[in-house]
């Protein structure tokens, strides 16, 4: 199985004819697509790792020190035993149509998203919405993401644990002053760190 590195370095070699990359993002939705039996079946912090992973991701799950980054590796056990506690989706290809994979995650403390070329403002928006995640996530990082603006981060008021989180280099980010105000004012606790021009 390709992971979204592989994939980009593969895409720059092996071009569709006339230069086009369709293939890859198809085959980038096609891992985003979400089965929803399947988290029935095993679980939802289980069926949210295989996608991330699937994708390009790691996970840390509650009470391990090291990430998670090989689908094949991943742990077995009883449901409920395995939970995500922190994701790390830098340079991963997750998507929109694959958030509903967080519905559910109740332990998630800590995201990364880190130079992630589908993140955009819809995807910030339906994870503020997710109740579980509007409980759990403490620090939250959002990097080199070229399609997220000010109304996604605003959306992001809905954290209500949210304590940490930094933003850097987004391009998107037009009024950083009052967007930065706005998350200040929802939450006067949280420690914002930027680094956006």
């Amino acid at each position: 199985m390709f992971t979204c590195s592989a994939r980009r370095i593969l895409s720059t070699q092996w071009q569709l004819p006339g230069g086009r990359r369709e293939f890859w993002g198809w085959l980038n939705a096609v891992f985003n697509n979400v089965d929803y039996e399947r988290i029935k079946a095993v679980g939802p912090d289980r069926a949210a790792a295989e996608w991330l992973l699937r994708c390009g991701a790691k996970v840390r799950f509650r009470g391990f020190d090291r990430w998670q980054h090989d689908y094949n590796g991943l742990p077995t056990g009883p449901l409920g035993r395995y939970l995500i506690e922190a994701i790390d989706a830098t340079e991963s290809c997750i998507m929109f149509r694959g958030f509903d994979h967080l519905e559910g995650l109740e332990n998630l403390e800590e995201l990364r998203l880190n130079k992630c070329i589908y993140i955009e403002d819809a995807c910030l928006e339906r994870l503020s919405q997710i109740q579980t995640l509007q409980n759990s996530v403490r620090n939250m990082s959002i990097v080199s993401c070229g399609n997220v603006t000010d109304k996604g981060l605003i959306a992001l008021h809905h954290l209500r644990n949210l304590e940490w989180l930094f933003l850097s280099d987004l391009p998107g980010v037009k009024d950083k002053d009052q967007t930065v105000d706005r998350l200040q004012t929802a939450h006067p606790k949280l420690t914002i760190e930027l680094d956006l021009a």
